[in-house]
């Protein structure tokens, strides 16, 4: 199995278009520590041939064209995208799905609910029924999407989608068919992927406690941010996030499947064959990345991941790929902590190595 995770931003991406805070505008301005990201999607393969997307973001057009993977390849018009799946309803999970109208056929695995939600609204079915398969997923069914991989549903705590708040009978935040999460598997490997996610449930918690790898929910530091900053009035739990912080959060969750970890300077908890990795950006914003932004190709023996914050120092680590067991990222921050050299130095060397 491999997997590439296309984004890994929250909501709006990063920076959000109409954000006007310090990490936004570093991020703007081209700092390393901030670099941009867009909103979180994964795209995972059995065969290097057939490519399936886990949520289609509202930038997946630019995905796809920096993604060479999942550019045509025969034909005037063609695609390896052999598939979508859902985790809900929500205009992160499903907007992507409009720049796939262009008659190719796919097909778009969800929950009963989650469909219910497309066909009522008349734009998804700029989607030809023809083309594009609607397969409704029951919670807990394995699914196959080809000989290579198979995939489940589970239901995660979580929200209604924003525009339906209000105006179903469901309650605003609940465990059902509208907001879940995913189980993919190669037979040998599992991966799960987790976007949202109210609260980690002792059920959940079990499901997860042997998982090789996890995608998981990162988006706030504390539960209060938006209310502490004033930019709202809603909790990070009535939004469908957890927070990463406090007694409750994401990581004291995760704390009691990691053994024997310590955390190192640059804050990624590891050791050598677990890892719960969370890395920080230096001033804490609103505006965070989701998920790890990593190219995992080779299979790891369990490594347990939660991203929440980007840092220079621990980029090369995940950039690269996992190899065969979770490494530490120290000889990253020695890196990071190296003097760089601009670029007029490396001329004069380059130039003196020439007249030598």
């Amino acid at each position: 199995m491999r997997a590439v995770a296309l984004g890994a931003a929250a909501g709006g991406g990063f920076p959000q278009w109409n954000s006007n805070a310090l990490a936004c505008n570093r991020a703007r301005a081209g700092d390393p520590a901030a670099l941009p990201r867009s909103q979180a999607s994964l795209a995972v393969t059995g065969d290097g041939e057939r490519w399936y997307l886990l949520n289609a973001s509202p930038d997946l057009r630019q995905q796809i064209e920096r993604s060479e993977f999942l550019h045509p390849r025969g034909g005037l018009r063609s695609s390896p995208l052999a598939g979508v799946v859902l985790t809900g309803g929500e205009v992160d999970c499903v907007a992507g799905l409009l720049s796939l109208r262009e008659r190719q056929r796919f097909a778009l695995y969800a929950t009963h609910a989650v469909h219910d939600v497309l066909s009522a609204n008349p734009i998804f079915e700029a989607l030809d029924r023809q083309l594009v398969t609607r397969s409704e997923v029951p919670l807990d069914t394995v699914v196959a999407l080809d000989e290579t991989l198979s995939f489940s549903l589970f239901a995660v705590p979580g929200k209604v989608p924003l525009f339906l708040e209000g105006r179903t009978d469901a309650p605003a935040l609940a465990t059902a068919e509208l907001n879940v999460g995913i189980a993919l598997s190669d037979r040998r490997h599992t991966l799960y992927y987790v976007p949202g996610c109210a609260e980690l449930t002792t059920a959940l918690a079990v499901r997860l406690r042997d998982a090789e790898l996890v995608y998981f929910d990162g988006t706030l530091w504390s539960d209060d941010e938006l209310i502490a900053k004033g930019l709202g009035t809603k909790t990070g739990r009535r939004m469908g996030h957890m927070s990463l912080s406090g007694s409750d959060g994401t990581v004291a969750a995760f704390a009691p499947q990691v053994t024997g970890w310590q955390p190192c300077q640059q804050q990624c908890i590891l050791d050598r064959d677990l890892a719960l990795v969370v890395i920080p950006i230096q001033s804490p914003c609103l505006d965070l990345a989701a998920f790890q932004l990593a190219l995992v190709q080779q299979p790891v023996k369990r490594v347990q991941v939660v991203i929440a914050r980007l840092a220079r120092m621990a980029q090369g680590c995940f950039q690269r790929g996992f190899g065969t067991r979770a490494r530490c990222c120290c000889s990253c921050a020695r890196r990071a902590r190296r003097p760089r050299r601009d670029k007029a130095a490396r001329l004069r060397r380059a130039r003196a190595a020439v007249s030598r």
